[in-house]
C-alpha cells in the first residue's frame, strides 16, 4: 500500500494531469494520493495559492478583488475544460472561495481558508479525472481523513490523536484523493501547515496508514548533489538518510518540505522522489540506514537571507544564566534562531532575515546592550549558509580540511564554522556575494 504525493508542477495543468492519472493507473497499490495546489505551467506563470494570498488581501482592503477571482476561476476552468469535466466542479469552486471570502471578513487576521482552496479543488478534479478513467476513486476531505491539527493560523501542526483515526482508512476501498497543506482543529476551524506543506500531508498519512512506501512526485528525476542552478548537470543522489535529507532540505533543497520527514522517520516509511513527467526514472529513495561510505559527503547545500549578532564579554563562560537570559530575550521577541557558534569569551546569533524586521532587530539590539551588558555587540547582514552534508561525516577523517582548501581555492572567507553539533552536517558562513563560486569549488572538491 503506497501513498503518494503530487506536487504544484505536477497538478499545473490538464495536461499534466493526464501524466498523474497514468501513473496512478500503472499501480494498484497506489490507493492514498494527495494534491497541492496547482503550481506554475511556465517560469513566469503565478503559482494558484500566491493568486489565492493576492485575492484575499485585495478583498481585505476593499480594492478590485474580482479581477484576481476571475484569473483563478479561469485557471480551473482550463483545466476542467480540457479534461473534459463536468463544468458543474467550476461552480463548486467559486461556491468555495465566496465562502472563503465572507469567513475572511469574520477573521480578517485568518486567510487559511482561501488559501486551502487551491489543493482542495486539485483534490476535487483529479477524483472526478480518475472516475471517468474507470478507477473506483474518491475525494476525501481532510477532516474526514482524520488530519486533526493545532490551533496556528498558516503554521499548524498535527496531533498525535490524529494518527489512530487515520490508520481507520486502511479498510476503505478505493482510491482516495487528499487534499494536501491543511487540516481542523478539534473546535472544527481550517488551519493549513506551513508553505509548501503538502509534503508534510503526505508524510502524516503515510505514517497513519502505515504505507510500505511514501512516493512524492515532483519535477526533477531525483535530489542532486547540489542546486542544478549553481552547478551544471550535478551528480543525482540515489540514496539519502533521513537526516541527510532533513539537513539538505532545511538549507536551499525546496524539492521537499523540511518539515515533512518527521512524520515518515517516526513511523520508519521509506520515502522516494520521484519526477511526473519520468516516471520510469528511479528517483531517490530516503531510508533511516544506508551502508556507510568512505566517502561519507552526499550533497553540498546552499541558501542566502541570513544575519548574524555577534556579542562579546569578557568571561562570558563563567556567567552563569547568560545564555537562558539572551535566548529569553529572543523568545519574548518572538523571534527564533537558526545556530549559535560560540567560544569562551563571545557568541554568533544566525537568524534568518525574514523573522527579524527592522523594528524587531532595534528592539533586540537595545535588549541585548542593556540586559546582557556586553563589550561588544555587531550585527552582519547579508550571510549565506553553506552545509556539507553527509552521514557519518564526524568520524570521517580530512572532510574539514578538504572543505577549508575548497573554499581557499575560490578565495572565499569563512566567517564562521559550525559543526560540533551534528553528526551528518558541517555549516560555513560566508558573504552572500560569494556563494556561488564556494558551491562550486566544494562540489569540485568532494564529486569530481
Amino acid at each position: 500500500m503506497k501513498v503518494v504525493k503530487f506536487g504544484g508542477s505536477s497538478v499545473a495543468s490538464a495536461e499534466q494531469l493526464v501524466k498523474v492519472g497514468d501513473i496512478i493507473k500503472e499501480d494498484d497499490s497506489r490507493k492514498f494520493i494527495v494534491v497541492s495546489a496547482p503550481g506554475k505551467r511556465t517560469k513566469e506563470d503565478i503559482k494558484i495559492t500566491d493568486l489565492l494570498i493576492e485575492l484575499g488581501n485585495t478583498y481585505i482592503h476593499k480594492m478590485d478583488y474580482k479581477k484576481v477571482k476571475q484569473i483563478i476561476l479561469q485557471r480551473f476552468n482550463d483545466i476542467i475544460e480540457n479534461l473534459a469535466l463536468q463544468l458543474s466542479l467550476l461552480d463548486e469552486i467559486e461556491e468555495s472561495i465566496d465562502k472563503g471570502l465572507i469567513d475572511l471578513e469574520y477573521n480578517l487576521e485568518n486567510i487559511d481558508c482561501l488559501k486551502a482552496i487551491g489543493e482542495d479543488s486539485s483534490a476535487k478534479i483529479l477524483s472526478a479525472y480518475l472516475q471517468k478513467l474507470g478507477l473506483n476513486a474518491r475525494y476525501l476531505n481532510p477532516k474526514q481523513a482524520g488530519i486533526i491539527v493545532s490551533n496556528e493560523p498558516g503554521n499548524a501542526h498535527i496531533l498525535p490523536d490524529s494518527y489512530k483515526k487515520i490508520q481507520t482508512l486502511r479498510e476503505k476501498e478505493g482510491i482516495m484523493v487528499i487534499p494536501g497543506f491543511f487540516g481542523y482543529t478539534e473546535e472544527d476551524e481550517l488551519m493549513t501547515f506551513s508553505r509548501g506543506g503538502s509534503d508534510i500531508t503526505g508524510s502524516i498519512i503515510a505514517a497513519g496508514v502505515k504505507a510500505s512506501l511514501y512516493e512524492n512526485f515532483t519535477d526533477v528525476d531525483s535530489v542532486y548533489k547540489v542546486n542544478p542552478t549553481i552547478v551544471d548537470n550535478p551528480k543525482e543522489i540515489r540514496t539519502l538518510t533521513y537526516k541527510e535529507m532533513r539537513e539538505l532540505s532545511y538549507a536551499g533543497f525546496s524539492v521537499f518540505h523540511d518539515e515533512a520527514l518527521i512524520p515518515a522517520f517516526n513511523a520508519q516509511i521509506p520515502v522516494c522522489i520521484k519526477n511526473t513527467n519520468n516516471p520510469s526514472k528511479p528517483g531517490t529513495m530516503i531510508v533511516s540506514e544506508k551502508k556507510q561510505d568512505e566517502k561519507c559527503v552526499v550533497g553540498i547545500a546552499s541558501d542566502i537571507g541570513f544575519t548574524s549578532i555577534y556579542i562579546s564579554k569578557y568571561l562570558m563562560n563563567r556567567e552563569v544564566g547568560f545564555g537562558r537570559k539572551l535566548f529569553q530575550i529572543l523568545e519574548e521577541e518572538g523571534v527564533s534562531f537558526e545556530h549559535a557558534p560560540s567560544g569562551i569569551d563571545d557568541m554568533s546569533i544566525i537568524i534568518r532575515e525574514s523573522r527579524l524586521g527592522s523594528d524587531k532587530e532595534e528592539i533586540i539590539l537595545k535588549r541585548f546592550k542593556e540586559e546582557l551588558q556586553p563589550d561588544q555587540v555587531d550585527i552582519h547582514r547579508d550571510l549565506a549558509i553553506v552545509m556539507v552534508v553527509g552521514e557519518g561525516l564526524v568520524s570521517t577523517i580530512g572532510v574539514a580540511q578538504k572543505a577549508t582548501t575548497a573554499f581557499a581555492e575560490a578565495n572565499v572567507n569563512i566567517e564562521m564554522i559550525n559543526q560540533g553539533s551534528s553528526e551528518v552536517s558541517m555549516m560555513f558562513g560566508i558573504k552572500k556575494e560569494d556563494l556561488s563560486k564556494a558551491v562550486r569549488s566544494l562540489y569540485y572538491h568532494f564529486f569530481e
